[in-house]
């Protein structure tokens, strides 16, 4: 067998060997090496099969040997150089050699720089990471451990994985749910996402889109996106936000205008308790959690209306801020859901969720640069956030929200046909 030589040019059987005598202080380097040397023994392989045995001639060839050159590959720990035969065909251009083309296309070290970034390890601190301290595997200038170096692999590795992510068919997909919510980067930047829950209960990233604001433009961006990528507008959903009239807007304008909207209740309570004195925090939070444990729609758009009038006289700013919205407040109630299934949808805590992973993710970045650096870093936030996804709590409960929204917009259609009908 050819002998591989390593750029602190020992060759590989005695780097394993050595390695192999001190096992205690020296395992990592002993698998780098039997690696490499598993490695050289495909090569070899790879070129038997190509060009056949060596001096022989035989019309089964389809190249001929071209001497050895030297390689990086890369691992977890950064790269080595070994050497590798090159192979040049009949028609004089070189010939790759697959287990080559396999070792180099795996892209650890790249994959290795992600998964670094994504648990918050600092690019100056990736070389440190990737290395036992008391290893004693070389590590040569042009190992790919640099700042620099990391950064390059993550922007590339993170844009690749967004665009794939951002073009993924999402018509094999039977959403029920969609969560729609915005996280500020930057003063001038926001960037809208989506989450969507199929009729199984799991969770879906569905999409993600920049603007300078939170307005009907940048979520029509998100929605337009969904739609091309294979989201079906006639299909009934529930769509689940956190109040914003610009997500209601643009939903409403491709989804119809009957489409079943639900504000998440957990940031309206907050919302009106942030504007009443502490006195009243206790008194408040008590009917409205009353209003949303009620399945009765009626009744409880009776009780929060009774707490308006209560409190118009004094506090008539809140007591506006209560009616605001209130049909979408109810809409899970409206939908007639049990009570398990309608505490999962009444909130936005799903993409808060996200959010929250994409916030300790970028918590390493001092500035954005721009609105793409933005997006790749949130996206592979959000793709790290979906590892962690669970089934919906009340999954076994879906077919009954099927059921409502079809009954919901066969009634939407009925009235609909019964209005042109009068107006004709």
């Amino acid at each position: 067998m050819n002998e591989l030589t390593t750029s602190t040019a020992i060759p590989t059987r005695a780097l394993k060997l050595e390695a192999l005598s001190k096992m205690s202080a020296s395992f990592e380097l002993f698998c780098l090496a039997s690696g490499m040397e598993a490695l050289g023994e495909m090569m070899d392989r790879d070129a038997q099969a190509i060009c056949g045995p060596r001096h022989a001639r035989g019309r089964d060839r389809r190249a001929h040997r071209w001497g050895k050159t030297k390689g990086k590959i890369g691992f977890h720990g950064g790269k080595v150089e070994i050497e590798r035969p090159r192979l040049r065909g009949f028609d004089g251009k070189e010939q790759p050699v697959p287990s080559w083309e396999a070792a180099v296309a795996e892209d650890w070290l790249g994959k290795w720089a992600l998964n670094q970034m994504l648990i918050n390890v600092a690019t100056r601190k990736f070389a440190r990471s990737v290395r036992l301290p008391e290893g004693d595997v070389p590590g040569p200038a042009g190992a790919g451990l640099s700042k620099s170096a990391a950064s390059r692999r993550f922007v590339a590795l993170s844009a690749a994985r967004m665009k794939d992510w951002m073009a993924s068919d999402l018509s094999d997909l039977d959403l029920l749910v969609i969560q729609i919510d915005g996280i500020y980067m930057d003063e001038d930047l926001i960037l809208v996402a989506a989450i969507g829950v199929d009729a199984k209960g799991d969770k879906h990233p569905l999409g993600l889109a920049e603007g300078a604001t939170e307005n009907a433009a940048t979520v029509q961006s998100l929605i337009d996106n969904l739609v091309e990528r294979g989201l079906d507008p006639a299909v009934p959903r529930l769509f689940i936000i956190d109040g914003a009239k610009a997500l209601s807007k643009a939903i409403r304008r491709t989804f119809g205008r009957a489409a079943a909207i639900q504000r998440c209740q957990i940031h309206k309570a907050r919302n009106i308790m942030e504007r009443l004195p502490k006195s009243l925090h206790a008194s408040v939070r008590c009917v409205l959690r009353q209003a949303w444990e009620l399945d009765d729609a009626a009744k409880a758009e009776r009780l929060l209306r009774n707490l308006a009038q209560r409190l118009e006289r004094h506090w008539s700013g809140v007591a506006d801020s209560i009616l605001e919205g209130i049909d979408e407040i109810l809409t899970v109630t409206r939908l007639g859901l049990p009570k398990e299934l309608r505490r999962s949808l009444a909130c936005t805590n799903i993409i808060e969720n996200a959010m929250s992973t994409v916030r300790r993710v970028c918590r390493n970045v001092k500035r954005w640069r721009s609105a793409s650096m933005a997006m790749r870093w949130t996206a592979a936030a959000m793709q790290e956030a979906a590892r962690g996804f669970r089934r919906l709590k009340a999954h076994k409960q879906l077919p009954t929200l099927r059921a409502a929204l079809e009954a919901h917009h066969n009634k939407d259609s009925h009235g609909v046909l019964a209005r042109q009908a009068i107006a004709a």
